[in-house]
């Protein structure tokens, strides 16, 4: 849920491809976009941001709301600053299939319609969703479901095909706190491979359109949900599924700060093979210095291809209370304006295309049956950008699989597979994306083994809970051996809790320090040894420990903030906790929804339904605050179509 808008046609320079400025027909109005074409001299530092990206070939947009097209003040900033469109509600599920097989796209149509005319492109947000599902959907499970989606994504793109530049195929996959693994929903419940089947069928459905997956809480590269959509970008593009490029929302706030990794994050997943879009940007309190780091962090990345903010004006973002947008309230521009256009004015007009030197050959080392260890000579890297690091693939056939990255000139690989020969090779990337040629080749054999390692570690010791705090405890356990000939590669930590016991983390030794953990709650825990060859040992018996009380040290105060609504909805963001006089290190909120009404999404919190009575609680990264300092959350619900009611009775302790 977010909303925002877009720029005017102006006199610009000519760059290239984005000379031909959109030549595209008009859904249900009579002909096509003139190009826009005229040039103003090569030393002229542009005045718009849409202008200014272009410098670059690249993109800077907003979020439109159809409500809003008739609002001039609105869509006079809109038109003059972005040449990029995203519809903020308007082309998601609910929006555009309210009953099973029938689509509507009048108001889909009439931002695409506007944006167009006034030589703009559009993004297409979003396809598959657990959020913002009519009821028709939220009602169905299994392969009807599976099925339902596949024709929403077919109806939707069949529509608009070959009139939208990228399309966010599946959006917000990914579960918070440490997992890195995928969020429970009812559509990850129709399989694993639901993420995969939804990109294959957006690209037979319209082959020209960019794919890419979204998600918020992507931003900090040592983040586990980060890891884990990594790691599915990763997978996708090793096994030929149609992916194109990755969205990072970028809403930051004290919650989910801007950290200086972000420009790790871009280049890490552009080296990848994947275009880096950042998009649905706002900032907690509009800080100059993170909006223009924020675009720097895109202009380093040659892949980066565009920014969009969520929103126009402060008054018109999902975060009004936040003030995290480029124009004031009145449409007036704020210092983060300015210090984002100096950046995009700023770009250097020879960016870092010089990839690093091509690393040494490769020497392996260690050769076990499912592992071995490589060394190679180092690479340079004369760009500018720096050496960022390595990537180390498999020689087989036409698709080339990655087996690993590292930071350093050499990697221990694990997961091979015995009494098999590999030939390996090293690229280097620099921290603009580019790769280095291939090494020479290292040909190695992992060892038999007497055959595949299948005898699993022993089972470690019963672990002792000690520093047991409000969201936190840690473990230590006696450590197992492991004799199949892989070796022991580390320990996994789940909770006991019925038929699935959720991991709660891994580790490499034998201890661990859990976070994310829920205020005043009894967890009973257990570790499991894995080898080298993925063998799981047994459980060890469980460890019984209650973490603290409401913990969190202080009292803390709430105030819920209704963001927007719709006749079947609304969006509570954001929901701001604020400490007292003394340190927090957690919070839990509590509130009671209306009869008829459901919860179907939250971000920054670990959120909990019995009946009508909702608790929520803090997440690992946003618990502990200062005396008055404050965090957010936000939630979305579901309700009768045309009941009013609202959530009521917030209390925080």
């Amino acid at each position: 849920m977010r909303t925002n808008a877009l720029p005017p046609p102006r006199t610009r320079r000519s760059f290239g491809g984005f000379r031909r400025a959109v030549a595209v027909g008009v859904l249900a109005l009579a002909g096509t976009i003139a190009p826009l074409a005229l040039s103003v001299p090569a030393d002229a530092a542009e005045t718009t941001l849409g202008a200014a990206a272009m410098q670059s070939n690249r993109y800077f947009g907003a979020a439109i709301a159809a409500g809003k097209l008739n609002e001039s003040a609105y869509t006079t900033i809109a038109n003059r600053e972005f040449n990029m469109v995203t519809p903020e509600n308007e082309m998601k599920i609910d929006a555009t299939e309210p009953n099973r097989g029938q689509f509507t796209f009048t108001n889909a149509d009439r931002i695409y319609n506007w944006a167009v005319q006034n030589g703009k492109r559009v993004r297409g947000h979003t396809l598959a969703w657990h959020s913002q599902q009519p009821g028709w959907m939220q009602s169905l499970s299994g392969s009807t479901l599976r099925q339902a989606m596949i024709d929403h994504i077919n109806g939707v793109m069949a529509h608009y095909r070959g009139n939208i530049y990228a399309w966010d195929v599946v959006n917000e996959a990914f579960a918070d706190g440490n997992s890195g693994g995928r969020r429970d929903s009812n559509l990850q419940r129709t399989g694993n491979d639901w993420i995969e089947v939804a990109f294959r069928t957006a690209r037979a459905a319209d082959p020209a359109a960019k794919l890419c997956y979204n998600d918020y809480n992507i931003e900090n590269w040592t983040w586990a949900k980060t890891q884990g959509v990594y790691n599915m970008v990763r997978d996708f593009k090793s096994r030929g599924v149609p992916i194109d490029c990755v969205g990072l929302q970028a809403h930051f706030n004290s919650g989910s700060p801007y950290n200086s990794n972000f420009r790790t994050t871009l280049s890490s997943f552009a080296a990848l093979g994947v275009d880096v879009q950042i998009t649905e940007l706002d900032i907690q309190g509009a800080s100059a210095t993170t909006y223009a780091n924020v675009t720097n962090d895109c202009l380093a990345v040659p892949r980066c291809t565009g920014i969009t903010v969520w929103g126009v004006r402060d008054s018109d973002s999902w975060r009004s209370g936040d003030t995290p947008l480029l124009f004031d309230g009145s449409g007036n521009k704020k210092p983060a304006y300015t210090s984002v256009l100096n950046a995009l004015n700023s770009v250097n007009p020879n960016p870092d295309t010089t990839p690093p030197s091509t690393p040494g050959t490769p020497a392996a080392s260690n050769v076990t049956s499912s592992g071995a260890t490589l060394t190679w000579a180092a690479s340079t890297d004369t760009g500018g950008s720096g050496l960022a690091g390595y990537n180390v693939y498999r020689e087989q056939g036409t698709t080339d699989p990655q087996l690993g990255q590292s930071a350093t000139n050499s990697i221990t690989l694990t997961g091979l597979t015995a009494g098999t020969q590999y030939q390996v090779y090293v690229r280097a990337r620099d921290g603009a994306g580019n790769l280095s040629g291939n090494s020479q080749l290292v040909t190695f054999t992992t060892q038999t083994g007497g055959g595949t390692d299948t005898t699993p570690p022993s089972t470690p010791g019963t672990p002792a809970a000690s520093n047991v705090t409000a969201s936190g405890a840690t473990l230590t356990w006696t450590a197992s051996t492991d004799t199949g000939g892989s070796g022991l590669a580390g320990y996994d930590v789940y909770r006991e809790q019925g038929a699935t016991d959720p991991l709660l983390g891994q580790s490499a030794t034998n201890s661990i320090t859990l976070t994310g953990l829920t205020a005043g709650t009894q967890y009973q825990v257990y570790v499991r040894a894995r080898d080298g060859a993925g063998n799981l040992s047994g459980n060890s018996q469980p460890a019984t420990f209650t973490t603290t009380g409401g913990g969190t040290g202080g009292s803390c105060t709430v105030t819920p903030t209704t963001q927007t609504q719709w006749p079947s909805g609304y969006v509570i963001d954001p929901v701001r906790v604020t400490a007292g006089t003394s340190a927090i290190s957690g919070w839990t909120v509590t509130f009671t929804l209306p009869a008829g009404h459901t919860v179907t999404g939250s971000w920054n919190t670990q959120l909990t339904v019995s009946g009508q009575t909702v608790t929520a609680r803090n997440a690992a990264h946003n618990g502990n605050l200062g005396p008055g300092a404050s965090t957010a959350f936000g939630f979305q619900v579901s309700r009768p179509n045309g009941n009013t009611s609202l959530p009521s009775g917030y209390t925080c302790a």
